[in-house]
């Protein structure tokens, strides 16, 4: 449904602030339904026609043009989860690699990394890419409320950072903590230093953006996030 082959269903190819200058690939479809997610229909409807499938060598080229014209060292595949079409993926990667000009941002939730220690192998073949793990929620009770998946899937997410460690993967966790209670955290802090103490040092804070359509999802779910912020109002800290 979102790949074909080594193809890729992709929504939008952009520039943005975020990182400090990234090119950005958005794709379609992902395996988690986050309450949070700033995605809307590319995530729930990945089917529609008006998603167009990209070769490795299309998207490369398009990031590459626009990380050259405004002159950005990194860029990414995001939007939705970079890792259900696996091939597509390592070929990006390749063409990255072979280029040399950038740094690739592997932004993903962990739950493919988790489940197959063989893509952590197959990532420290690269040298120029940095993987986010962005955690949903600091344990796996808020994993399922934010989520609606199983709490025991919480533990993938941390399989996946355990096994990039163990590979020499570079990698840093992020975590979803508008609604999150101090107790959750420090136990996650304490998990994540276990793993590899980085870890627990560079762990990136994540918070909710309240676009339109997120505060819908996140009335229909009941849930009022503890600190959340405006899109037009978004710390640079977090940016």
């Amino acid at each position: 449904m979102v790949s074909r082959g080594e193809e890729r269903k992709y929504y939008r190819f952009r520039g943005g602030k975020w990182y400090g200058g990234i090119a950005t690939a958005d794709c379609v479809g992902c395996n988690l339904r986050c309450v949070f997610c700033w995605s809307g229909e590319p995530r729930d409807r990945p089917w529609l026609s008006v998603w167009r499938f990209y070769t490795p060598e299309e998207v490369y080229g398009r990031l590459r043009s626009i990380a050259l014209r405004r002159r950005y060292s990194q860029i990414r595949i995001s939007g939705n989860e970079p890792t259900l079409a696996w091939q597509h993926l390592l070929r990006v990667l390749e063409l990255v690699e072979e280029d040399g000009l950038f740094t690739f941002i592997l932004e993903t939730n962990g739950i493919e990394l988790g489940a197959d220690k063989g893509k952590a192998r197959d990532l420290s073949r690269f040298t120029r890419v940095h993987v986010r793990v962005s955690l949903k929620g600091a344990s796996r009770e808020e994993f399922h409320k934010l989520t609606g998946a199983r709490p025991e899937f919480f533990d993938l997410q941390l399989s996946a950072l355990r096994h990039l460690a163990d590979y020499g993967v570079p990698a840093h966790p992020a975590v979803m903590l508008s609604f999150s209670s101090q107790e959750s955290v420090k136990r996650l802090v304490e998990e994540l230093g276990e793993i590899h103490q980085s870890y627990a040092r560079e762990l990136e804070e994540e918070y909710v953006f309240l676009y339109p359509h997120v505060v819908e999802r996140l009335k229909k779910a009941g849930l009022t996030p503890r600190v959340a912020y405006h899109p037009d109002a978004i710390p640079e800290e977090l940016i």
